[in-house]
């Protein structure tokens, strides 16, 4: 997301079910297949990459993302069919939301002080 866009965040109780970051691991997590190394690669912790998944999974109906425990065929982790569906639906809503505010933040954002190069 650049600058200009809003960033939206799924409340579920005292913690954000769901928000840009997490949206960001999950597809992380599709695109390396295991938790460990879609952290690495957002230069996150394995326990913060974790701990982003445990509360996902908690938040949910159904959980987002499924592991397997390593061994001789390595351990894992994969999103689910339900994982996917909330990822879908969170990404049409940054879409659609920021399509709603451009023209309002564009014009709040020129009321901005200049930064200096």
């Amino acid at each position: 997301m650049s600058a200009k866009n809003i960033k939206i965040h799924i409340p579920f109780g005292d913690v954000s079910a769901i928000g840009p970051g997490k949206a960001d691991l999950l597809e992380a997590i599709h695109t390396n297949g295991s938790i460990s190394a879609a952290g690495r690669r957002m230069g996150m912790s394995y326990k913060r990459a974790w701990d982003l998944v445990d509360t996902m999974n908690r938040s949910f109906r159904e959980p987002l993302v499924l592991t397997a425990i390593g061994g001789s065929q390595g351990g894992g982790a994969q999103i689910t069919e339900f994982g996917f569906e909330v990822l879908r639906r969170y990404r049409n809503l940054e879409v659609k939301a920021n399509q709603a505010i451009v023209a309002e933040l564009d014009e709040l954002l020129t009321m901005l002080t200049p930064q200096a190069h």
